[in-house]
């Protein structure tokens, strides 16, 4: 019987139940930001299915070499040769040095011997993962990417409301923690924020400046859903880098699915790499958490809970693109703007946030429209969607 997580993303648990069913083709990787429940869905789908399945997690210190690879993939053979078929599951894999070598050896064997076993690769460090997966398994798996819990699973696994979503977030494990604020922060910080920066990030390659990145990662989070540029930020962080370097780690901690900068529309490409960055956070959560405020008092505060609600409606695309073939922009030029701009192949479409913190003026979206000719323009909030019905269906459906 499964729990209330079998609500977590329903569709995702179809798509690899159906992955899971078909030949074996390629290496089924699951990816995506830590605490989104990989391992759970994998777990689950366990239960529904008749295929025998050898689940191994290799997070014992114990486990430094490649042989327990090897011991873990004889298991499934073995299983496979028994049944006709077997699935085996690998899950914190990115913890073995020289792991993705490992594994292209041993599935190039199996198709060599037209040897049935299915392999899923789980992991908590997104960046690590995908480094393994580029330089030494190409074309060899299929990722699936799993992001953020969205509102409806979060109302449906622990009774939220609308409110408290938008304040914390969509981290599940730190759900139980919200009646003690105090709490729920520090696990925010300690356990995911730390762990994500120490263990994603600056264990993957050489950072020169690590407090910087860390700085940056705070500022991005005080700025979620603002235009800042790379200028101002090195004045705001009073370190003597380069905007180069500010690029290159906000693009790491987007590639770790905490925090992005979204680029300025502008319909050429060269234009948008060269613009301002709109900061970007992919669970309200880190921003809250590290802004320190209460509950309490963001909802006192309009003018803050108004950059809560476009910051939590901005995540809500991200995380809907991650991986599809959309891309998520903002548009502004002198006092004009349109909050986010979606670009799904011939579609695009304009969205406003009324968010309730500025006097409203949508001239910014008309200028846009006659400029770029968008298919949609949407409102969200106000006398337009509603912020419920918004974050109670997926985000793409809307773009």
């Amino acid at each position: 019987m499964l729990t209330h997580t079998h609500m977590y993303q329903r569709s995702y648990f179809n798509k690899i139940l159906q992955r899971l069913k078909e030949p074996r083709h390629f290496i089924q990787v699951l990816s995506g930001p830590r605490q989104s429940g990989k391992t759970t869905l994998i777990c689950q789908i366990t239960q529904a299915t008749d295929v025998p399945i050898h689940y191994a997690l290799a997070d014992d210190p114990s486990i430094r070499d490649r042989i327990w690879i090897e011991q873990q993939w004889e298991i499934g053979r073995l299983k496979t040769r028994e049944m006709g078929k077997a699935i085996l599951v690998l899950d914190e894999l990115q913890k073995i040095e020289g792991w993705s070598e490992t594994v292209k050896y041993l599935w190039d064997s199996d198709t060599l011997s037209e040897l049935g076993l299915i392999v899923v690769i789980l992991g908590s460090s997104p960046l690590l993962v995908q480094r393994g997966l580029t330089e030494s398994l190409a074309g060899r798996f299929e990722v699936l990417h799993i992001p953020h819990w969205s509102y409806a699973e979060m109302r449906d696994a622990f009774g939220w409301n609308l409110e408290k979503y938008i304040f914390f977030g969509g981290y599940p494990g730190a759900a139980p923690l919200v009646e003690d604020e105090k709490r729920w922060r520090s696990y925010v910080i300690d356990s995911l924020i730390e762990t994500s920066v120490s263990k994603d990030i600056l264990l993957m390659k050489r950072i020169d400046k690590p407090a910087l990145l860390r700085r940056l990662f705070h500022l991005g989070c005080e700025y979620s859903g603002r235009i800042l540029s790379y200028q101002k930020m090195l004045g705001q962080l009073q370190d003597a880098g380069n905007t180069t370097t500010l690029a290159h780690y906000l693009e790491l901690l987007g590639n770790a699915w905490m925090l992005c900068g979204l680029n300025k529309f502008a319909g050429q490409s060269v234009r948008r790499r060269g613009s301002s960055p709109k900061f970007q956070v992919f669970n309200n959560a880190l921003m809250t958490a590290t802004v320190g405020v209460t509950f309490k008092e963001a909802l006192a505060d309009r003018e803050f809970w108004g950059h809560l609600v476009e910051s939590a409606v901005g995540a809500a695309f991200i995380n809907a693109f991650i991986g599809d073939f959309g891309n998520v922009f903002y548009w502004r030029e002198k006092n004009q703007e349109v909050d986010f701009v979606i670009s799904r192949g011939k579609t695009l479409a304009a969205v406003e946030v009324k968010s309730g913190r500025r006097r409203e003026n949508y001239s910014g979206m008309e200028s846009f429209a006659r400029q770029f000719k968008p298919q949609k323009q949407l409102l969200i909030g106000g006398d337009g969607i509603s912020l419920e019905d918004f974050f109670s269906k997926p985000a793409e459906q809307f773009a």
